[in-house]
C-alpha cells in the first residue's frame, strides 16, 4: 500500500493519523507507517511517502527507540473494540533542499521538490541506492506541488526489519486526516484510474475527542517520554481486509467526523494534475 521505485510487494501495512496540540510545536499532525516489505527487484528499493506539509526537516522524524511495536499497539486498540524531543528554535532555518539522513534501517532523501532528488542519489551508501524513474518524481512534481516527498531507501536484508516511520508536521489542512496510501509496485507512476488491492490497518486519533471516544492503547512502560509526548492515549480505525479493492488514492477524514466517530466518512482522495 505505497509507491516502490521498483517491484515490490508490501502487507501488513497501518499507517496512523493523529491530530494534536503538541507543548512544543504547536497544532500538528503525527504521521505512522509501517508495514512488511519483500523486495523483488534485482538492487536496493525504495518506497516514497508525499506528506502533505510544505516543511519537513530530518529532527521532525521521531525515533521509535525500543518501541517498534507502537502502531501494533493501536491495532490490538482498536482490535478489542472491533472483534526525544529538542524544541523548535531550529525551525527558523531553511532546510536543505534534498536532505539525506539515517533513520532505522532506511537512508531517507526528503524533499520540497522531487525533481532535485536524482542529483542527491549520490549520497545515498551504494548498497541502498534504488533506480529511480523520471516519470515517477515527475508525477509527484505534477501532483504534489505543495507537498514533502519522503524516499525511503533500503537493502533486500533490511526491508522486513523496519521500525514505524514516524513523523510530526504542520499539515496544509489541520482538519482534514490525510494519509498517503497511493498504490504502485512497478517503479512507474501509478494509475490513478486502476482500483487496487487493500490489506491493511488506517488508525486515527485527536486530543480534542470527547469522554469515551475510540478505545485505549497499552503502551510500555519504559517508553521515553519524548517519544510519548507525541502519541495519543486513545485511537480509532478499521481494518481494510486483503482481496478488498479500492480506487487508487489517499486516505482522508474530517476532524468533525472523527470526532463524531464517523469512520464511514473515510474517504479516497485522487490526486489531481496542478
Amino acid at each position: 500500500m505505497c509507491i516502490s521505485t521498483d517491484e515490490a510487494a508490501f502487507s501488513g501495512t497501518i499507517v496512523y493519523l493523529g491530530r494534536q496540540h503538541h507543548p512544543a510545536h504547536g497544532l500538528i499532525h503525527l504521521m505512522g507507517y509501517q508495514n512488511t516489505a519483500v523486495n523483488m527487484a534485482d538492487g536496493p528499493n525504495a518506497m516514497l511517502l508525499h506528506i502533505p506539509t510544505r516543511r519537513l526537516d530530518s529532527r521532525q522524524f521521531v525515533s521509535a527507540g525500543r518501541t517498534g511495536d507502537l502502531l501494533h499497539r493501536m491495532v490490538a486498540a482498536v482490535g478489542r473494540t472491533t472483534a526525544e524531543d529538542a524544541g523548535i528554535a531550529w525551525m527558523g532555518a531553511e532546510p536543505e533542499p534534498v536532505q539525506v539522513f539515517e533513520h532505522d534501517v532506511y537512508t531517507v532523501l526528503l524533499a520540497t521538490d522531487p525533481t532535485l532528488v536524482p542529483a542527491a542519489l549520490e549520497r545515498v551508501p551504494p548498497h541502498r541506492r534504488p533506480a529511480l524513474d523520471g516519470s515517477l518524481l515527475r508525477f509527484y512534481a505534477e501532483h504534489f506541488p505543495d507537498h514533502a516527498i519522503a524516499v525511503c531507501c533500503f537493502a533486500n536484508a533490511d526491508a522486513q526489519h523496519a521500525k514505524p516511520l514516524l513523523c510530526w508536521y504542520q499539515p496544509l489542512d489541520p482538519d482534514v486526516l490525510a494519509l498517503p496510501a497511493l498504490d504502485s509496485h512497478t517503479g512507474g507512476a501509478p494509475d490513478l484510474d486502476a482500483p487496487v488491492p487493500v490489506d491493511h490497518w488506517v488508525v486515527f486519533s485527536t486530543d480534542q475527542a470527547p469522554s469515551g471516544w475510540g478505545s485505549p492503547v497499552d503502551y510500555p512502560g519504559h517508553m521515553r517520554h519524548s517519544l510519548r509526548a507525541f502519541l495519543p492515549d486513545r485511537v480509532m480505525g478499521r481494518r481494510y481486509d486483503r482481496g478488498e479493492t479500492l480506487p487508487n488514492g489517499d486516505f482522508a477524514i474530517s476532524h468533525h467526523d472523527l470526532l463524531a466517530g464517523r469512520l464511514d466518512r473515510v474517504t479516497r482522495l485522487r490526486p489531481v494534475r496542478r
